[in-house]
């Protein structure tokens, strides 16, 4: 059993798996179930077999991005420069679990990181690519993003007080300032955008040194193009990030905000996962380290 991630979440192992596997899609029984450390913190991952992955939400809170990923990954990845997981099976709750689930493709590839994408610069410019396809979609009936797609200024109880249990950690003084210069940057007032929301690093798969796909669709929604900046804080360095933003044509004001995502989501993973996700909390270290870089 992996460690808990949430004070809500239900237990998911293996046995589990398999009796909703049997039960519900009884063709896929005898494949052998291994549980993936994907680092994720909404789903549970388990590969089926080679050829599948079933993913479980952690908690119900992580049920309605279940709908929005087979409603939307399959409208969205004809568009798209990068490979997308497109989910293939409902699952309903059973066998214990409350919840709906999903089986989807499995996609291979290792999480993305200047040692499986040792070249940051190309790296910047197909993620830069994909994220310029991703805003030109049309938004025609698109959800909006009401969580990460908004106002900078709506995180700023929730990021204030992640900062201020950061305290012998980071230099909470220069993070608050880095922050406040983020909140006074202006708002977008433009049409809203096609937005991933949660490109952190984890969220990107590498082969043969380059990314390959982008997955986790469940946040998808139209806003402000902000929130997708972070990806430059959490996977390029201080020489890939000036192309990434060059190939977007980012305007100062929404990498301004985008530098105050990073912060925001960063300070706030620290705390929560600090002992049950390294993964994350390494990268928000990383994260608020490049944000002051002022990079």
């Amino acid at each position: 059993m992996s460690p808990q991630l949430h004070t809500d979440e239900v237990p998911i192992d293996t046995g589990l798996v398999s009796r909703l596997v049997r039960d519900q899609f009884p063709d896929w029984a005898d494949l052998p179930i291994e549980r993936i450390d994907s680092g994720g913190t909404v789903n549970a991952i388990f590969r089926m077999g080679t050829d599948l992955a079933a993913r479980l939400p952690l908690a119900e809170w992580g049920v309605p991005a279940i709908e929005t990923e087979f409603v939307w990954s399959p409208r969205l990845a004809p568009h798209l420069p990068l490979v997308v997981p497109i989910p293939i099976a409902r699952g309903r709750p059973g066998a214990s679990y409350p919840f709906p689930w999903a089986v989807h493709r499995w996609l291979d590839g290792e999480m993305a990181t200047d040692h499986t994408v040792p070249d940051l610069r190309r790296a910047a410019t197909d993620v830069a690519n994909f994220v310029k396809a991703f805003q030109g979609i049309d938004t025609a009936g698109a959800p909006a993003n009401t969580r990460r797609g908004v106002p900078l200024v709506t995180a700023d109880q929730a990021t204030r007080a992640a900062i201020g249990q950061l305290g012998g950690v980071v230099d909470m003084e220069t993070v608050t300032a880095a922050w406040e210069r983020a909140l006074a940057a202006p708002d977008w007032e433009r049409p809203p955008v096609w937005t991933h929301g949660d490109l952190w690093h984890s969220n990107l798969l590498a082969g043969d040194g380059r990314i390959t796909a982008v997955i986790d669709f469940g946040g998808v929604g139209v806003g402000d193009p902000a929130i997708d900046m972070i990806v430059a804080w959490s996977l390029l360095d201080a020489y890939s990030r000036p192309v990434f933003r060059s190939e977007l044509g980012v305007d100062d004001a929404t990498w301004e905000r985008g530098r105050g995502w990073a912060i925001s989501m960063a300070a706030q993973a620290i705390p929560y996962y600090v002992e049950t996700n390294p993964i994350i909390v390494q990268n928000g270290h990383r994260m608020i380290e490049a944000v002051l870089s002022n990079t």
